[in-house]
């Protein structure tokens, strides 16, 4: 049996990727990737699906990934991005799905393609913008720690929502609700304190639940 085939882009660092399943890694799938992967030999497939293209091309449309999730030789795993949101779609058609975003899309808490959608270099895909969804996680996160009241976790995700997808970081985030809510000055250095040194990405653990998922698949 031939390596995983795995597409993966800015959500989770290659050489992180590397360490924990030895697989054949590809750039974000776009139109056209899953067309000739469903067109390939009988051999059997294991493929993860985690990154996609947003703005830099067309993305891979459902119908196209149905394709390939019906295939009898392929298992098709979606997670952390485009692949959790396709996951969803598909789930019915034989496509699985892994991790807390694709459960947070599947049960409706969240529904809206810019919660995963950012913007990266293609280069060496290197982050440009922050998801929703981890912008929303690292709130969390903070709030339990007592960094930031509930409410302001509330107010800076609002704001941030707002802002055009390849737009968002927090940077820019945290000036503009200083700018809105002056009142909550200082919460928001501590909440810029605490993201300089403890930023963490619930798009980037779904990925880990993925690769770990194959290299039981592949062992």
């Amino acid at each position: 049996m031939s390596k995983p085939i795995v597409y993966l882009g800015p959500t989770l660092r290659r050489e992180e990727a590397i360490k924990i399943l030895d697989a054949d890694y590809r750039d974000p799938a776009k139109k056209g990737d899953f067309l000739m992967l469903s067109q390939d030999s009988d051999e059997k497939k294991y493929v993860g699906f985690i990154d996609g293209v947003f703005l830099h091309d067309y993305p891979p449309p459902p119908i196209e990934v149905y394709h390939l999730a019906t295939r009898k030789n392929v298992e098709l795993i979606g997670a952390s991005s485009l692949g959790a949101l396709r996951a969803v779609e598909l789930e019915k058609f034989g496509m699985k799905g892994i991790g807390k975003i694709f459960q947070l899309y599947k049960n409706g808490i969240i529904d809206a393609d810019d919660e995963v959608a950012v913007t990266f270099v293609r280069e060496n895909n290197i982050l440009q913008s922050e998801a929703m969804i981890d912008i929303r996680f690292n709130l969390f996160l903070a709030y339990k720690k007592g960094i930031i009241t509930n409410q302001t976790k509330k107010r800076i995700a609002k704001i941030a929502k707002n802002i055009y997808f390849p737009f968002r970081n927090y940077e820019d985030i945290i000036k503009l609700t200083q700018q809105q809510l002056p009142s909550i000055y200082d919460e928001l250095e501590g909440f810029r304190s605490y993201i300089l040194k403890n930023r963490d990405s619930l798009k980037a653990r779904d990925a880990i639940k993925l690769l770990k998922y194959l290299k039981t698949m592949s062992e």
